[in-house]
């Protein structure tokens, strides 16, 4: 296949530092990419672990309220739970973890600041499973938002993941051989040329010396 591409020294040192540039990034994006999937793996198995126990702690809380509900009129109900007395500060900011900006959250109850702050009304009309739930659900909290944290960062690395790949498989598939092939043609050109110069190089001297005898 015919190249479109002059065949010069200058066109072949261009294109050879090309092609070792190419050369390394791609080694760079492969460590990148290898790193990535090492604290991606870290992190998704931080992620299974904690969604399970948060997952078994809330089924846990869910069957305590349940349980309040049904001794519990609606109106009791919802006079306990209408104003809350726990009151928590969030704030995000960004980490970054191999480039990737993942969000970092914390947080700080702001309230009463007892224990007690978690429960927004007397105990004299309700349900001792009510207390237990709601209790279960502020111990929670700090969990819920590690996990919101933790998942967040797991997709936005799975995505850097994806695009690291592609970038290796168009240098790796792509870039690279079209460069390497290049450079085999014009150095077979070049030395083609060479021959040429030199055959005619060799006629011109021996039509030199046939008219010198």
């Amino acid at each position: 296949m015919e190249l479109r591409v002059n065949p010069t020294r200058m066109e072949l040192n261009r294109l050879k530092t090309r092609l070792a540039m190419a050369v390394r990034g791609h080694k760079l994006l492969k460590d990148k990419r290898d790193e990535l999937m090492r604290q991606f793996l870290v992190m998704v198995r931080q992620n299974k672990e904690l969604r399970e126990q948060i997952e078994e702690r809330l089924a846990q809380s869910f069957r305590k309220f349940t349980g309040a509900r049904a001794v519990m009129s609606a109106e009791a109900m919802e006079e306990a739970l209408m104003y809350p007395q726990l009151e928590l500060k969030v704030q995000l900011s960004i980490q970054n973890i191999m480039s990737v900006r993942t969000p970092k959250i914390d947080w700080e109850k702001a309230g009463q600041g007892t224990t007690e702050a978690a429960y927004p009304y007397g105990f004299a009309e309700t349900s001792g499973e009510l207390d237990e739930s709601i209790a279960t659900l502020a111990e929670l909290l700090p969990q819920l938002l590690e996990l919101a944290e933790v998942e967040t960062a797991v997709t936005r690395m799975a995505e850097e993941i994806e695009r690291t790949r592609r970038r290796v498989n168009a240098l790796e598939h792509v870039m690279i051989p079209d460069l390497e092939h290049t450079v085999r043609y014009i150095t077979m050109r070049l030395e083609e040329n060479e021959r040429a110069n030199l055959t005619r190089l060799m006629k011109v001297k021996d039509i030199v010396r046939a008219k010198s005898v």
